[in-house]
């Protein structure tokens, strides 16, 4: 029976401002807060609403009151201007414009809608924030339901600041209403006696108010199972800033830098955008997320131990940190292009979409195994260091020109200890760093057939126990190799990328030249790149020409570089043949 009642109360408060001829003596007028003229043309819209015609053009509403003919209803467009300014009706278009930004002309032949503060408004009889009571919080949760309801307020207000300027009663009214949800949290937070554990949470890490709302805005993320729509960083930002110098100012809030993301409060991944760029998508790593759902527990589970400490332990691997971008790298154009696909395919939402399709193993996380081939210094292993930036994920090398020598005589048993430790790796850091095989020739040439000698026998038993382990192998993987021709049949089959780097045409010798050459170099003439560019070099022969180049200059006494000192150098190693005797793993 209450809520029939209610719901009768609530139907009266419509009834009455639709039927009212004098809208001035209602209860609902001192809320609305503007001209009679302006609740007149709010009751035709609600009149129009409750037919089923939720919007209506403006010029066919004042052409209802006003003159047309005489065109007296072009006097009357600000009384549009003024609902919308109030947050009483809004635009039903698809970008709607700051009503600042909007010429009455625009506006007279846009569609308009009752708003959602309007309709319930109309329904409740009032628009006042019911704040909780200033009494001691019993738990956690319920500070949490507060907190969140802040967060809702704040996101709302940073939708309507789209539509709204900023000094627009509809957004002071959120404004208010935030600020007064602020106020009595704090009064409750005082009130309480025992230790709130997220307060203590955010004084033990030193924690801003901005940066406390940052967080609290993802903690809600994780507890509703939301749209996610507030995990990227703009929406964040946007979040806690209320104009453009503070958008720029508080970014500084989500880079590595900032307390949340160095303390390990907060982490991200890094996703492709359909437009080619990456876009940063935050969330609460789970140890943390642990402490927070369970503030009296403690946490038995094994913590989360740092690559970086388990790769001091052992000598395995090498634990490389990537420093350029995939941007960054000269690549034949197709090479640039298959590596684009490649990363949009391992992207989390694609993953994610082909599990959901039944494509893929849902117990699996993103696994590719992936052959760079190519001749010594076109850029393998620093494309596979870029990969492993761009897809925030660390990366492990290890040295396969190695295998032979330190292996003989317990092949089987140490190429097994080479998975065997990785996957240990990722069990005790809770991660999937992406592995690389650099010079994986040893691994990956043909095996040898017919009459063969112990030492022969010996690599083909390795190779059996390689190709093995690749099979069961989950995660990243890329092997690098200079030639493909002479990889196994049945390697390349396991691979389910091969991707080719070709030495650089003129063109991107030229940009090589420019981008390696230093820009501070002493030099009494300007370097003639276009004619350090005819000579037939790769990315790694043009580091060492250019190093070379300068520890001779550096001993001179008066060190000032000219074109033809880095054409000597290129002669010089011509001469020696450096690109058969040495491997250059660079650019």
């Amino acid at each position: 029976m209450d809520i029939k009642l209610n719901t009768n109360i609530n139907m009266k408060n419509t009834i009455n401002f639709l039927t009212s001829t004098d809208l001035e003596s209602l209860e609902i007028f001192v809320q609305l807060k503007c001209h009679k003229d302006e609740a007149i043309l709010l009751q035709a819209l609600t009149k129009q609403y409750v037919s089923g015609n939720t919007s209506m053009m403006v010029v066919d509403l004042l052409g209802d009151f006003y003159d047309t003919k005489e065109f007296l209803h072009l006097e009357q467009i600000s009384l549009i201007k003024n609902l919308l300014e109030l947050g009483w009706i809004v635009q039903t278009s698809m970008m709607p414009t700051k009503v600042s930004e909007l010429s009455n002309l625009e506006l007279l032949n846009s569609a308009i809608s009752l708003s959602s503060s309007f309709l319930k408004l109309l329904e409740v009889g009032s628009l006042d924030l019911v704040l909780p009571e200033i009494k001691e919080y019993n738990d956690h949760l319920e500070y949490l339901q507060d907190q969140f309801f802040k967060i809702d307020l704040a996101q709302k207000l940073n939708v309507i600041k789209h539509s709204f300027d900023d000094n627009s009663p509809n957004i002071n009214r959120l404004k208010s209403k935030l600020t007064l949800l602020e106020n009595r949290i704090k009064e409750r937070i005082a009130a309480t006696k025992v230790d709130i554990m997220l307060e203590g949470f955010f004084k033990e890490h030193g924690l801003e108010e901005k940066e406390q709302m940052l967080f609290l805005a993802l903690l809600k993320e994780e507890y509703s199972g939301g749209d996610e729509s507030i995990r990227d960083m703009t929406s964040l930002i946007n979040l806690v800033s209320s104009d453009d110098y503070e958008k720029i100012k508080h970014r500084s809030l989500l880079e590595e830098s900032g307390n949340l993301i160095s303390k390990g409060l907060i982490d991200y991944d890094e996703m492709l955008t359909p437009f080619g760029g990456i876009n940063r998508n935050f969330f609460i790593p789970e140890q943390i997320l642990y402490k927070i759902s369970h503030p009296n527990k403690k946490d038995k589970r094994k913590q989360k131990i740092k690559l970086d400490m388990l790769i001091g332990e052992q000598e395995t691997f090498e634990l490389i940190e990537p420093k350029k971008d995939l941007e960054e790298i000269v690549l034949n154009p197709k090479t640039e292009e298959t590596l684009k696909a490649l990363l949009k395919q391992v992207d989390k939402t694609v993953v994610n979409r082909l599990k959901d399709w039944g494509i893929k193993d849902k117990r699996k996380g993103i696994d590719a195994r992936i052959i760079f081939y190519g001749a010594a210094g076109t850029g393998k292993t620093i494309t596979a260091l870029a990969i492993a930036k761009s897809m925030k994920k660390q990366i492990i090398s290890f040295d396969c020109s190695k295998i032979l020598s330190m292996y003989v005589g317990e092949s089987e048993k140490n190429v097994r200890k080479i998975f065997d430790s990785y996957k240990e790796l990722c069990l005790k850091t809770k991660s999937e760093p992406i592995l690389l095989l650099n010079e994986a020739d040893q691994f990956l040439s043909n095996r040898v057939t017919g009459n063969s000698s112990g030492s022969e026998k010996m690599h083909n038993q390795m190779q059996n126990i390689f190709l093995e382990q690749i099979e069961r192998f989950d995660g990243i993987l890329i092997a690098t190799t200079n030639l493909l021709e002479s990889i196994d049949k049945a390697f390349s089959r396991r691979f389910n990328y091969k991707i080719e780097f070709t030495k650089p045409t003129n063109e991107q010798r030229m940009k090589l030249w420019s981008k390696m050459l230093p820009l501070n170099l002493p030099s009494k003439e300007t370097i003639d790149l276009e004619k350090l560019a005819t000579f037939d070099l790769t990315g790694g022969q043009i580091e060492m020409i250019i190093k070379n180049t300068a520890y001779k200059i550096a001993v001179l006494d008066e060190p000032f570089f000219k074109t033809e000192d880095f054409v000597e150098q290129i002669e010089k190693e011509k001469k020696n043949m450096f690109d058969k005797e040495h491997k250059v793993g660079f650019f």
